[in-house]
């Protein structure tokens, strides 16, 4: 059975999850930190885990089973999803793979470092409609590929 992890704590798109999964009668954990507002439906479930570093990416690990489907932006987390047989996807619409983490890994070490040096300040845009479209359009595919193999 496909079931979706939200690694929570930041995440823009738990809405579009939430109304993708109920389509699908999917099971979502929504793993995060603290307490959370999320839909009283037997489909979703809050696990709230302890505000250790890495708490909630480990808990997600740890449950994960090949063919799941985890909603992270968090680039360790999705190397180890991917390890464990997870598909993942951030909240961007962008689904990492075997083929492309390595690479992800690498901008995300370059931009870290040129962060610390001072020479990239500021974050990334804030998420507009176009790219919660994009989001649901790369979930709602995903799982159809999925569900389809």
């Amino acid at each position: 059975m496909l079931d979706i992890y939200i690694d929570a704590d930041g995440c823009p798109v738990k809405d579009e999850v939430y109304r993708v999964a109920e389509r699908y009668g999917l099971k979502t954990y929504v793993v995060a930190n603290k307490r959370m507002r999320v839909p009283f439906t037997e489909l979703v479930e809050l696990k709230v885990v302890s505000d250790r570093f890495d708490a909630a990416d480990d808990w997600i690990y740890e449950n994960v089973k090949p063919g799941d489907i985890v909603i992270t932006a968090d680039l360790p987390l999705t190397d180890r999803c991917l390890n464990a047989g997870a598909f993942t996807l951030n909240h961007k619409g962008v689904e990492h793979t075997a083929e492309t983490i390595g690479s992800a890994l690498a901008t995300r070490e370059l931009l870290d470092q040129l962060r610390q040096m001072g020479e990239m300040t500021g974050g990334p845009p804030p998420m507009n409609k176009r790219d919660k479209s994009t989001f649901l359009s790369a979930l709602d595919q995903l799982i159809q590929d999925i569900k389809n193999a």
